[in-house]
């Protein structure tokens, strides 16, 4: 069963994205630093971020979830956050609708992850060339959050000289 402090994290991160989101400059939302060196996260803008987690959830983890959870030892699929960019313009995206849209599958995420039964969280799979239990990929999903809050600071960081 998940952790209070991993469920709370995960509760709190739309919050905690919206808020750091709100800290960059409305004219610096699409900016692209000359170097990514040293990004904790994938070398997207802030609105990139934002669209970034909205998809890895609603495409990602949900997804992965469903299947350790319906599935014997499932292969989890790794998606291309920068292929996911490109096809899905993350540069014409409404960070707003973004927002609202990784609000709402977080909110199932949360319900889905509510409904497994005890003896479901060590469902195993394989994702990204390691094994992985249903109770691992939920801390999978808050690591995730974690790196783009920090992509988020870097970005801020690197805004700050401009």
């Amino acid at each position: 069963m998940l952790d209070a402090m991993t469920l709370e994290a995960l509760r709190d991160f739309p919050d905690r994205l919206e808020r750091s989101f709100a800290a960059v400059p409305q004219p610096l939302r699409h900016w692209a630093p000359a170097s990514w060196d040293g990004v904790p996260s994938e070398a997207l803008t802030a609105v990139g971020q934002v669209c970034h987690v909205r998809d890895i959830e609603n495409e990602g983890y949900q997804i992965r979830f469903r299947r350790l959870l319906q599935e014997d030892d499932p292969l989890l699929a790794s998606l291309d956050g920068y292929a996911l960019a490109q096809q899905l313009g993350y540069a014409q995206s409404d960070p707003a609708e973004a927002l609202a849209v990784f609000r709402s599958a977080r909110l199932r995420t949360l319900g889905l992850l509510q409904e497994f039964k005890p003896s479901q969280w060590q469902r195993r799979g394989r994702f990204e060339g390691a094994p992985v239990t249903i109770l691992g990929l939920a801390h999978l999903l808050c690591s995730h959050d974690q790196q783009h809050l920090a992509g988020l600071q870097w970005l801020l960081a690197r805004m700050s000289s401009l």
